[in-house]
């Protein structure tokens, strides 16, 4: 299962996330989302985790604190597509 996780502070790295949900199942992956023109991380990141731990991970971190910000933790939803740019 893939894991949204929001609101990091801006100086979380991918080694501290993975560190964070280790406790709860074997973390598979973890991708901080930067931003492609500046390369800054953007306070959000995917976490990939097996269905059971996911979930658990989920429950038990939702709503804690990571460097002074709350966690929105949550089952990652496939992106919509925002359709063709307009300028």
């Amino acid at each position: 299962m893939n894991i949204y996780v929001g609101n990091l502070p801006w100086s979380a790295t991918e080694d501290e996330l993975h560190d964070l949900f280790a406790p709860h199942g074997t973390v598979e992956s973890v991708r901080l989302v930067t931003d492609r023109d500046t390369g800054r991380a953007r306070g959000f990141g995917f976490v990939e985790m097996d269905d059971e731990s996911a979930s658990a991970a989920i429950e038990a971190l939702d709503g804690t604190e990571m460097g002074g910000r709350t966690l929105k933790i949550n089952e990652a939803k496939p992106r919509e597509s925002r359709g063709p740019k307009r300028w």
